[in-house]
């Protein structure tokens, strides 16, 4: 199984993705999340808070599935397909196949 789990946060909806991130690698943590849309060849950058959630704003709905591609502060480079599905629950966590 892969070493990250995505929980979606409040204030999460059609236009809006908070996602807490958890990066299980020891002495490592993600210093890049982008999210690539259904059916788009776009990445888009999220951007941490100052919670620590990682979130993005669109001016129009995110369709999912959702891909995301990461970078850590170690330079570790993963892509996870599919891993958040577009009818998401907010408070669930998702994890990569």
């Amino acid at each position: 199984a892969a070493p990250v789990e995505f929980t979606v946060e409040k204030g999460s909806d059609e236009k809006n993705l908070a996602l807490s991130i958890k990066y299980n690698k020891e002495g490592d943590s993600m210093a890049e999340v982008e999210l690539k849309e259904h059916g788009s060849n776009e990445w888009l950058a999220l951007k941490k808070n100052g919670d620590g959630v990682w979130e993005i704003k669109s001016d129009k709905p995110l369709k999912g599935p959702f891909n995301f591609r990461f970078v850590s502060e170690k330079g570790m480079r993963n892509v996870f397909d599919d891993v958040v599905p577009a009818d998401f629950k907010v408070g669930t966590t998702y994890k990569p196949e």
